[in-house]
């Protein structure tokens, strides 16, 4: 089983796709990493801990929210 969909036919990956699923890891793994270092940083610097542990929260978000988008598209010719 694999994460990238395939045609039957098809011997090429869908590029598209390709880029879909390492975006939706990138923003997933940098958005918990912004998250635990935000969460490291604020109490030295509030205002910055806040914003990485926001900003981190949003990408990951948007990362979760992307395997779904990702599992609705239909693999057509």
């Amino acid at each position: 089983m694999s994460y990238f969909k395939r045609l039957p036919g098809d011997a090429k990956p869908n590029k598209s796709l390709a880029r879909l699923g390492a975006l939706t890891w990138v923003l997933i793994y940098g958005g918990l990493l912004a998250l635990v270092w935000g969460v490291w940083v604020r109490p030295a610097h509030e205002d910055s801990g806040w914003l990485l542990m926001t900003g981190g929260a949003l990408a990951a978000v948007t990362g979760f929210a992307l395997i779904y988008v990702r599992s609705r598209i239909k693999d057509e010719p």
